[in-house]
Protein backbone atom coordinates (compact mmCIF):
# COMPACT_ATOMS: atom_id res chain seq x y z
CA UNK A 1 0.00 0.00 0.00
CA UNK A 2 1.48 3.56 -0.81
CA UNK A 3 2.18 6.17 1.19
CA UNK A 4 -0.46 8.26 0.17
CA UNK A 5 -3.23 5.87 0.66
CA UNK A 6 -1.95 5.54 4.17
CA UNK A 7 -1.61 9.06 4.42
CA UNK A 8 -5.16 9.79 2.96
CA UNK A 9 -6.33 7.09 6.10
CA UNK A 10 -4.49 9.38 8.49
CA UNK A 11 -6.14 11.92 7.86
CA UNK A 12 -9.90 10.76 8.27
CA UNK A 13 -8.90 9.45 11.57
CA UNK A 14 -7.94 12.45 12.24
CA UNK A 15 -11.45 13.98 11.70
CA UNK A 16 -13.05 10.61 12.95
CA UNK A 17 -11.32 8.90 15.35
CA UNK A 18 -11.58 6.08 13.54
CA UNK A 19 -8.39 4.70 12.04
CA UNK A 20 -9.27 0.79 9.76
CA UNK A 21 -7.00 -0.78 7.56
CA UNK A 22 -8.14 -4.11 6.97
CA UNK A 23 -7.08 -7.33 4.91
CA UNK A 24 -4.01 -5.07 2.82
CA UNK A 25 -0.77 -7.30 3.95
CA UNK A 26 0.51 -5.08 6.56
CA UNK A 27 3.01 -7.18 8.09
CA UNK A 28 3.64 -4.80 11.12
CA UNK A 29 1.47 -1.72 12.96
CA UNK A 30 1.66 1.73 11.18
CA UNK A 31 4.07 3.66 12.91
CA UNK A 32 2.53 6.95 11.47
CA UNK A 33 -0.60 6.48 13.89
CA UNK A 34 1.81 7.73 16.79
CA UNK A 35 1.08 10.92 15.63
CA UNK A 36 -2.97 10.24 16.46
CA UNK A 37 -2.64 9.07 20.24
CA UNK A 38 -4.63 11.55 21.13
CA UNK A 39 -7.26 11.47 18.60
CA UNK A 40 -8.12 8.09 18.26
CA UNK A 41 -10.76 5.70 20.28
CA UNK A 42 -11.04 2.76 17.55
CA UNK A 43 -8.14 1.51 15.84
CA UNK A 44 -9.21 -1.95 13.42
CA UNK A 45 -5.98 -3.56 11.50
CA UNK A 46 -7.90 -7.20 10.95
CA UNK A 47 -7.11 -9.61 8.66
CA UNK A 48 -3.81 -8.38 8.20
CA UNK A 49 -0.33 -10.00 9.27
CA UNK A 50 1.10 -8.06 11.79
CA UNK A 51 3.12 -10.14 14.07
CA UNK A 52 4.03 -7.95 16.52
CA UNK A 53 2.56 -4.99 18.50
CA UNK A 54 4.70 -2.23 19.20
CA UNK A 55 4.88 -1.14 22.71
CA UNK A 56 3.52 2.50 21.55
CA UNK A 57 -0.30 1.24 21.63
CA UNK A 58 0.62 2.10 25.06
CA UNK A 59 0.03 5.88 24.23
CA UNK A 60 -3.33 5.49 22.73
CA UNK A 61 -4.82 6.91 26.18
CA UNK A 62 -8.10 7.55 24.38
CA UNK A 63 -8.68 4.14 22.67
CA UNK A 64 -11.93 2.38 23.22
CA UNK A 65 -11.93 0.01 20.78
CA UNK A 66 -8.81 -2.13 19.26
CA UNK A 67 -9.53 -4.77 16.66
CA UNK A 68 -6.94 -7.17 15.17
CA UNK A 69 -8.14 -10.26 14.11
CA UNK A 70 -7.07 -12.71 11.57
CA UNK A 71 -3.22 -11.16 11.80
CA UNK A 72 -0.05 -13.05 13.39
CA UNK A 73 0.36 -12.45 16.65
CA UNK A 74 2.12 -14.65 19.45
CA UNK A 75 2.30 -12.22 22.01
CA UNK A 76 1.00 -8.92 23.77
CA UNK A 77 3.02 -6.33 24.87
CA UNK A 78 2.60 -4.97 28.68
CA UNK A 79 2.31 -1.80 27.97
CA UNK A 80 -1.27 -2.52 26.14
CA UNK A 81 -2.59 -2.67 29.81
CA UNK A 82 -2.29 1.15 29.90
CA UNK A 83 -5.13 1.46 28.15
CA UNK A 84 -7.41 2.35 31.50
CA UNK A 85 -10.04 3.78 28.77
CA UNK A 86 -10.28 0.24 26.75
CA UNK A 87 -13.71 -1.16 26.36
CA UNK A 88 -13.56 -3.85 23.47
CA UNK A 89 -10.57 -5.81 22.91
CA UNK A 90 -10.98 -8.14 19.88
CA UNK A 91 -7.90 -10.86 18.90
CA UNK A 92 -9.63 -13.87 17.43
CA UNK A 93 -7.94 -15.77 14.97
CA UNK A 94 -3.97 -14.78 15.98
CA UNK A 95 -1.25 -16.90 17.95
CA UNK A 96 -1.35 -16.21 21.64
CA UNK A 97 -0.59 -18.32 23.83
CA UNK A 98 -1.51 -15.93 27.01
CA UNK A 99 -1.95 -12.67 28.24
CA UNK A 100 0.05 -10.03 29.72
CA UNK A 101 0.91 -10.04 33.59
CA UNK A 102 -0.70 -6.53 33.87
CA UNK A 103 -3.70 -7.74 31.68
CA UNK A 104 -5.89 -7.31 34.70
CA UNK A 105 -5.48 -3.09 34.34
CA UNK A 106 -7.04 -2.54 31.60
CA UNK A 107 -10.21 -1.76 34.18
CA UNK A 108 -12.71 -0.30 31.56
CA UNK A 109 -12.71 -3.99 29.26
CA UNK A 110 -16.51 -5.13 28.91
CA UNK A 111 -15.91 -7.37 25.97
CA UNK A 112 -13.00 -9.59 25.22
CA UNK A 113 -12.59 -11.54 22.06
CA UNK A 114 -9.63 -14.71 22.01
CA UNK A 115 -11.24 -17.09 19.76
CA UNK A 116 -8.86 -19.08 17.52
CA UNK A 117 -5.92 -18.77 19.19
CA UNK A 118 -3.48 -21.44 21.10
CA UNK A 119 -4.35 -20.71 25.18
CA UNK A 120 -4.26 -23.36 27.52
CA UNK A 121 -6.38 -22.20 30.17
CA UNK A 122 -8.63 -19.20 31.34
CA UNK A 123 -6.22 -16.92 32.29
CA UNK A 124 -6.42 -15.87 35.65
CA UNK A 125 -6.05 -12.17 34.97
CA UNK A 126 -9.65 -11.87 33.66
CA UNK A 127 -10.62 -11.93 37.16
CA UNK A 128 -9.47 -8.63 38.30
CA UNK A 129 -11.58 -7.08 35.17
CA UNK A 130 -14.53 -5.48 37.36
CA UNK A 131 -16.01 -4.13 34.28
CA UNK A 132 -16.09 -7.57 31.79
CA UNK A 133 -19.58 -8.94 30.25
CA UNK A 134 -18.63 -11.11 27.36
CA UNK A 135 -15.47 -13.24 26.93
CA UNK A 136 -15.15 -14.83 24.07
CA UNK A 137 -12.39 -18.14 24.52
CA UNK A 138 -13.79 -20.28 22.07
CA UNK A 139 -11.45 -22.41 19.87
CA UNK A 140 -8.78 -22.75 22.02
CA UNK A 141 -6.87 -25.73 23.80
CA UNK A 142 -8.22 -24.99 26.89
CA UNK A 143 -8.29 -28.36 28.92
CA UNK A 144 -9.56 -27.21 31.96
CA UNK A 145 -11.37 -24.43 33.90
CA UNK A 146 -9.44 -23.62 37.39
CA UNK A 147 -10.68 -22.60 40.48
CA UNK A 148 -9.84 -18.87 39.99
CA UNK A 149 -12.54 -18.90 37.77
CA UNK A 150 -15.18 -18.31 40.33
CA UNK A 151 -13.95 -15.00 40.87
CA UNK A 152 -15.05 -13.95 36.79
CA UNK A 153 -17.22 -11.20 36.91
CA UNK A 154 -18.34 -11.89 33.13
CA UNK A 155 -22.07 -12.34 32.06
CA UNK A 156 -21.26 -14.62 29.10
CA UNK A 157 -18.50 -16.67 29.03
CA UNK A 158 -17.92 -19.10 25.60
CA UNK A 159 -15.67 -21.94 25.44
CA UNK A 160 -17.05 -23.54 22.96
CA UNK A 161 -14.55 -25.83 20.80
CA UNK A 162 -11.84 -25.99 23.19
CA UNK A 163 -10.42 -29.80 25.37
CA UNK A 164 -11.83 -29.26 28.50
CA UNK A 165 -11.94 -32.18 30.20
CA UNK A 166 -12.02 -30.70 33.68
CA UNK A 167 -14.72 -27.81 35.31
CA UNK A 168 -13.88 -26.19 38.76
CA UNK A 169 -16.90 -26.04 40.80
CA UNK A 170 -15.89 -22.57 41.58
CA UNK A 171 -17.45 -21.52 38.07
CA UNK A 172 -21.05 -21.73 40.15
CA UNK A 173 -19.78 -19.33 42.21
CA UNK A 174 -19.46 -16.41 39.48
CA UNK A 175 -21.33 -13.54 40.97
CA UNK A 176 -22.71 -12.07 37.40
CA UNK A 177 -22.27 -15.20 34.65
CA UNK A 178 -25.56 -15.90 33.46
CA UNK A 179 -24.50 -17.58 30.10
CA UNK A 180 -21.90 -20.91 29.83
CA UNK A 181 -21.47 -22.30 26.26
CA UNK A 182 -19.26 -25.42 27.09
CA UNK A 183 -20.33 -27.04 23.53
CA UNK A 184 -17.57 -29.65 21.65
CA UNK A 185 -15.54 -30.37 24.24
CA UNK A 186 -14.75 -33.39 26.04
CA UNK A 187 -16.97 -33.24 28.89
CA UNK A 188 -17.99 -36.55 31.10
CA UNK A 189 -21.33 -35.64 32.71
CA UNK A 190 -19.61 -37.05 35.88
CA UNK A 191 -17.05 -34.20 35.26
CA UNK A 192 -20.01 -31.39 34.78
CA UNK A 193 -20.55 -29.44 38.26
CA UNK A 194 -24.21 -30.13 39.41
CA UNK A 195 -23.51 -26.75 41.23
CA UNK A 196 -23.72 -25.36 38.18
CA UNK A 197 -27.55 -26.43 37.86
CA UNK A 198 -28.67 -26.34 41.56
CA UNK A 199 -26.39 -23.37 42.81
CA UNK A 200 -25.45 -20.58 40.23
CA UNK A 201 -26.35 -17.31 38.67
CA UNK A 202 -26.58 -19.58 35.07
CA UNK A 203 -29.66 -19.41 33.00
CA UNK A 204 -28.25 -20.55 29.75
CA UNK A 205 -25.61 -23.73 30.17
CA UNK A 206 -24.99 -24.90 26.51
CA UNK A 207 -23.39 -28.06 26.61
CA UNK A 208 -24.10 -29.81 22.94
CA UNK A 209 -21.65 -32.37 21.27
CA UNK A 210 -19.15 -33.39 25.01
CA UNK A 211 -19.19 -36.80 25.54
CA UNK A 212 -22.30 -37.46 27.17
CA UNK A 213 -26.14 -37.22 26.16
CA UNK A 214 -28.23 -34.41 26.17
CA UNK A 215 -30.91 -36.09 28.17
CA UNK A 216 -29.15 -37.42 30.87
CA UNK A 217 -28.31 -33.83 32.23
CA UNK A 218 -32.22 -33.71 32.44
CA UNK A 219 -32.14 -36.27 34.80
CA UNK A 220 -29.19 -34.24 37.56
CA UNK A 221 -30.08 -33.10 40.57
CA UNK A 222 -30.73 -29.34 40.22
CA UNK A 223 -31.91 -29.43 36.80
CA UNK A 224 -35.34 -27.94 37.46
CA UNK A 225 -33.50 -25.11 39.31
CA UNK A 226 -31.89 -24.71 35.95
CA UNK A 227 -34.73 -24.66 33.79
CA UNK A 228 -36.91 -21.97 36.38
CA UNK A 229 -33.73 -19.85 35.76
CA UNK A 230 -33.68 -20.51 32.10
CA UNK A 231 -37.84 -20.00 31.58
CA UNK A 232 -37.48 -16.88 33.71
CA UNK A 233 -34.89 -15.01 31.22
CA UNK A 234 -36.63 -16.38 28.88
CA UNK A 235 -39.86 -14.54 29.48
CA UNK A 236 -37.72 -11.49 30.49
CA UNK A 237 -35.95 -11.66 26.69
CA UNK A 238 -39.32 -12.54 24.84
Amino acid sequence: MGNSALKAHLETAQKTGVFQLTGKGLTEFPEDLQKLTSNLRTIDLSNNKIELLPPLIGKFSFLKSLVLNNNRLTALPEELCKLKKLETLHLNGNHLRQLPAAFGQLSALKTLSLSGNQLRTVPPQLCGLRQLDVVDLSKNQIQNVPDTVGELQAIELNLNQNQISQISVQISHCPRLKVLRLEENCLELSMLPQSILSDSQISLLAVEGNLFEIKKLRELEGYDKYMERFTATKKKFA
